[in-house]
């Protein structure tokens, strides 16, 4: 499989970029300094509900 990578709209432009991508059955996070040190996996609700952890440490 093929996995198609995109930065976050919210990465910063000096280098702490965070990449997703979406697999069949969930959502694929990696560090774009390292993207050969693997990924995070997370079902679409648990990355939903980071999302929402993530909101209310803003």
């Amino acid at each position: 499989m093929i996995i198609k990578w995109r930065k976050s709209t919210r990465s910063e432009d000096h280098g702490n970029c965070v990449e997703l991508a979406s697999l069949p059955q969930a959502i694929a996070i990696r560090d774009s300094k390292a993207p050969d040190a693997g990924h995070l996996t997370l079902t679409s609700r648990a990355f939903a509900d980071l999302l929402v952890q993530l909101r209310r440490n803003e």
